[in-house]
């Protein structure tokens, strides 16, 4: 247990400016951030006898893309049509709306902490990167949640409601989709991880300063 003369530290640590080293990671950390705004942060991939090549889509945090020029799209909005899926466009997806202002945010506050932050900054960065990435993950997984339980009663095709493939592969009829992180979602997964680390990094060697320092 932390003695009280050895909290006060930790406070006074907490207001204490980052060291240069830690602010040079850190904004070497925003360029991986940067660079997922124009790289896809998810794959969606689907294959079935009648598609050998398979059919994609990629989810950028400001538009979506599909494979041949587009075609893709068209050919699984034609399929979830059948079974009574909500069209699929970047207008339904609106929730991904806020990701450019939100990672845009990450990054200004990465800035700022690099530029003038205290331990504290870095903890709250922390805690807000933390709290963006589990907010998207989670609308993005009830997004996909709607779409698989959300079916149209007069659908050509009947079937049962379906959480469609989140994160991995999963066979629906005789579709085996994939969904898994694309570069851009690697690049976010490396800013959040690499702040992440380095906050907890920063504040274990604050308290082994602390506890040094009380021993004198």
């Amino acid at each position: 247990m932390m003695k009280p003369l050895m909290i006060e530290k930790f406070y006074a640590y907490l207001d204490t400016p980052i060291r240069m080293p830690v602010r040079v990671i850190l904004a070497a950390l925003i360029v991986p951030l940067l660079l997922s705004f124009v790289t896809p942060m998810w794959r969606i991939s689907m294959y079935a006898p009648q598609y050998p090549k398979g059919l994609w889509l990629d989810i950028y945090s400001h538009k979506l893309a599909a494979g041949n020029d587009g075609q893709h799209l068209q050919e699984i909005n034609t399929l979830n049509h059948y079974i009574g899926m909500k069209h699929l466009d970047r207008a339904e997806m609106s929730d991904l709306d806020w990701l450019p202002f939100g990672f845009g945010i990450l990054a200004l506050l990465a800035l700022r902490a690099a530029a003038i932050g205290t331990t504290r900054s870095l903890i709250d960065l922390t805690m807000i990167n933390l709290y963006v990435c589990a907010f998207a993950f989670a609308r993005f997984t009830y997004r996909l949640y709607l779409y698989g339980h959300d079916l149209a009663p007069d659908a050509p095709v009947k079937v049962e409601p379906f959480t469609p493939a989140i994160f991995g592969t999963k066979q629906i009829a005789n579709f085996t989709t994939h969904s898994y992180p694309a570069i851009g979602g690697y690049l976010i997964f490396l800013y959040a991880a690499g702040v992440t680390l380095l906050t907890l990094w920063y504040l274990y060697s604050g308290r082994s300063r602390a506890l040094r320092t009380a021993a004198v």
